[in-house]
């Protein structure tokens, strides 16, 4: 227990850059994530094509991999001087936009294709079917699969602290080098990934419910 009233400065700023960098890069995720999703249902090829390419390359390329290229390739040639946390965001973001896409996209095909035909044949745009007949209906399905990919994310952000990152993980490293007993320190750390992902499992629950009460 030593370690934690300790070094509590130090494992509640790794708590809160978890917290940060799962929101940010979620909010990334979900962006990216439903703007592929949009180009991998659209009818222009080259659209399907760029979809098909994004998902892809980010779902077969190591999240390690892309924290490398968001760390020292982008600050090189786009964002010179950038912080290590919305590098990391962006690493993170992009990766997980890929599984977004796909849960989004099954999501729509679960959707009757009526929806989509009687759409258009009251005169509305593939961008206006999408937003307000296909995807409000796929929300119910999405909810679970989008609840597994964010808890994910909250794991996968541990390895923002081998890049400059200030997150549990990295408490972790820096606790264990100064010679503290491993065993406590991976409890605690623990206990804080614990929480953050059943805030998120609690939290889409809640959507779920909501939507059970709307429908």
């Amino acid at each position: 227990m030593n370690v934690l009233t300790d070094h509590l400065p130090e494992f509640r700023e790794g708590f809160l850059g978890t917290v940060f960098i799962t929101a940010v890069s979620g909010v990334i995720a979900m962006v990216l994530g439903l703007l592929i999703a949009g180009c991998r249902v659209s009818p222009v090829p080259p659209l399907r094509i760029f979809g098909t390419v994004w998902v892809t390359i980010l779902r077969n390329t190591p999240l390690t991999l892309l924290f490398l290229v968001s760390t020292f390739v982008v600050p090189e040639i786009f964002f010179p001087g950038m912080s290590p946390f919305f590098l990391g965001a962006i690493a993170l973001g992009f990766y997980t936009s890929a599984f977004v896409c796909e849960a989004v996209r099954s999501g729509i095909n679960t959707v009757p294709l009526g929806q989509a035909e009687a759409a258009r044949s009251l005169g509305m745009t593939f961008g206006q079917t999408l937003r307000m007949i296909i995807l409000p209906q796929a929300t119910r399905t999405v909810l679970p699969p989008l609840s597994s990919i964010f808890i994910a994310l909250t794991k996968n952000s541990a390895i923002a602290g081998a890049f400059g990152v200030a997150e549990l993980f990295g408490v972790q490293k820096l606790l264990s080098e100064q010679g503290y007993a491993i065993l406590p320190i991976f409890v605690f750390v623990a206990l804080g990934y614990l929480i953050v992902t059943f805030a998120i499992s609690g939290l889409f629950r809640l959507f779920e419910r909501r939507m059970e009460v709307a429908r």
